[in-house]
């Protein structure tokens, strides 16, 4: 019986890790933490398979130093961690699952949004610091308030069903735009990015990262915005610009920032975030 490895390169489910087991011609190999690229290469020599998720880099090298592997599985939504068009020369075979983590990813977002307008996070450190200072942490109420959702596919969709359940008033911009979901929920589009920023009093990012999303949300975006605006990102860390995110959130022009992404991952101690 032929054997075929699969090296399992980011941290998944156990029951993803048995179900790969119980096929008698699989050979599972789980290495975590390559992210020095000469080391993933190394344990990719005999790979048939590699599985990721968003914490390491499939690059040209990792992928030329495999000359048995035949595809590339990323548990998760995108592909930007992996070098498609290296991969796509091989011929190997790259796969994601975009509906995996739908539903989980909007409440996500959605808890996030809820924490900011509240001030759950700032009100509750000072409960543990043995301080009670409850009219400083007076909310706000997302009802009623405008919201732009940054990419309507199944996330950003699922994003502005909730919103609407909430009383908010959701609009779109993607340049994939699903007519009859638009039309089913009542979300209107915008017209351009610019009127999606200035009528927002909350923004919600839903996009894959590409040359044209990397820092869209920087200095002169910002400037364009409502004064206050509270942003939320579950998308790709690199969407937004640290130090511009930063610099806004001090000055107090963006009211908060929400999100479970950064552009470096683990953040360095002395990250701006």
């Amino acid at each position: 019986m032929a054997r075929y490895q699969i090296l399992v390169a980011d941290p998944i489910s156990e029951k993803g890790i048995e179900l790969l087991q119980s096929e008698p011609s699989f050979e599972v190999v789980v290495n975590l933490g390559l992210k020095q690229e000469a080391d993933f290469a190394q344990a990719a020599a005999g790979a048939h398979a590699i599985i990721v998720r968003s914490g390491v880099k499939v690059t040209a090298k990792v992928i030329e130093a495999a000359p048995n592997l035949k595809a590339i599985g990323r548990a998760g939504v995108g592909v930007d961690n992996i070098d498609v068009p290296a991969a796509s020369k091989r011929g190997v075979v790259v796969m994601n699952t975009p509906g995996g983590n739908t539903i989980s990813t909007a409440e996500q977002a959605f808890t996030l949004m809820m924490a900011l307008a509240r001030k759950t996070p700032q009100a509750h450190a000072t409960i543990i610091e043995g301080r009670w200072d409850r009219k400083k942490f007076q909310g706000t109420e997302v009802f009623g308030k405008t919201l732009a959702v940054l990419g309507m596919g199944r996330i950003g969709a699922e994003f502005a069903k909730r919103a609407k359940a909430f009383g908010m008033h959701p609009i779109g911009y993607d340049v994939f735009w699903d007519e009859a979901f638009a039309a089913t929920h009542g979300i209107p589009r915008a017209a351009a990015l610019a009127d999606l920023f200035r009528e927002a009093d909350y923004i919600s990012l839903h996009t894959n990262l590409t040359p044209e999303t990397r820092d869209l949300v920087r200095a002169d975006t910002i400037a364009a915005m409502k004064p206050g605006v509270i942003i939320l990102n579950c998308a790709r860390g690199e969407i937004v610009n640290t130090a511009d995110m930063a610099a806004a959130l001090e000055s107090g022009r963006v009211r908060g920032y929400g999100t479970d992404v950064l552009d470096a991952e683990p953040p360095a101690a002395d990250h701006p975030l």
